[in-house]
């Protein structure tokens, strides 16, 4: 099969060498040999969740952390916070686990401001707050060190973050933040192959979670602590995304993790360039753009469907034709993992190329 390089918000293009150590021979789960591959990665893992907390690999897509957030840490009532497609989906399944919860909603490509949750908060009403930090779908990033000096006034509410979309892009520090729950997809900036999400949990997180008996098992963050202290996983995990992460964390410590987060920055500067300089403008709110993808306003009526037939055809590659309701009125251009800003030059020349002959 010929191969279709990906610039979309993920699954994002996985190096040669990832997929060779993603295709490693299977060994047993509960091995030694598993205990020393978890162990190995373990501590890197810390580094760049910046925190002393135990970090866990989850078989299961981001989405399962997520619900299992909703199960482990809401007794009371949760205040989503809503501002694109994926973040709206988070009080959907808080419904559906049977938790009471709210909705802190925003026009899509607005963000979500610390004022409103502290306005929120005041009335005493939630033991949780969940937020994305980077609404993939939008192209909008919301502002989580304001929102975490925010979170710092109410100690007893569970701080949940998504970074699903912005882990390893910048600068997250989880502990520093006071974040209660962090997680995040392997198929984005971390350019590993889907299927597997990373998570940390605060001590203050874990005691909530004890206080709950109805928080299930597969994603039982207590489960997940029992067994990391052994270098083990609660369930049969996917070997293959730790082989993936130990030859991606050798990568990112190579490169080095200021160096890597100047390399996405550069890549959303270089895309914000063109965009201006083609006559699109940003589908977020100025000033709230993302870092690892550029969610671009159609203002010109191309059609997006056809340009990305032309880069399919003519370059072996795609963008993304926009997500949900703002499909063919955006278009989005992924420029997080292991792309080089060269790379994003080639592919903006491209684009350049298809329209001006369509």
């Amino acid at each position: 099969m010929s191969h279709i390089k990906l610039f979309i918000p993920g699954p994002v293009e996985v190096s040669e060498k990832t997929m060779r150590a993603f295709s490693r021979p299977m060994i047993g789960h509960r091995s030694k040999d598993f205990q020393a591959l978890y162990a190995d990665i373990h501590p890197k893992l810390q580094q760049i969740f910046y925190t002393k907390q135990p970090v866990f690999v989850s078989t299961s897509s981001a989405w399962g952390v997520m619900e299992g957030s909703i199960r482990n840490l809401v007794s009371k009532k949760v205040l989503t916070c809503m501002s694109g497609a994926f973040s709206d989906k988070w009080f959907d399944v808080a419904k559906k686990c049977g938790k009471s919860a709210e909705a802190l909603q925003v026009d899509w490509g607005q963000p979500i401001l610390p004022e409103a949750i502290e306005a929120k908060l005041a009335t005493g009403e939630f033991d949780a707050v969940t937020l994305i930090h980077n609404e993939t779908s939008t192209g909008t990033m919301n502002p989580l060190v304001d929102i975490a000096k925010v979170m710092r006034k109410f100690p007893d509410v569970q701080f949940i973050v998504d970074c699903v979309s912005s882990f390893t892009a910048m600068k997250i520090p989880f502990d520093e933040l006071g974040i209660d729950l962090m997680l995040a997809g392997t198929q984005k900036a971390l350019a590993l192959p889907s299927g597997a999400a990373l998570f940390t949990v605060s001590e203050k997180a874990f005691a909530k979670a004890a206080t709950l008996k109805d928080r299930g098992y597969y994603f039982d963050f207590l489960e997940f602590k029992k067994n990391q202290e052994s270098s083990m996983t609660p369930t049969t995990p996917s070997i293959s995304h730790f082989y993936a992460l130990q030859s991606k964390l050798e990568d990112m410590l190579t490169e080095g993790l200021d160096a890597r987060y100047a390399r996405h920055m550069e890549n959303a500067k270089v895309t914000r360039a063109w965009v201006k300089d083609r006559g699109f403008a940003f589908f977020p709110k100025e000033g709230y753009e993302s870092v690892t993808l550029t969610c671009v306003a159609n203002n010109r009526g191309i059609d997006v469907a056809k340009l990305n037939s032309a880069l399919k055809a003519k370059h072996s590659c795609v963008i993304d034709g926009g997500y949900g309701k703002i499909k063919g009125t955006s278009f989005r251009i992924s420029h997080m993992g292991d792309e080089s800003t060269e790379n994003i030059r080639q592919l903006l020349g491209w684009i350049d190329g298809c329209l001006a002959e369509a």
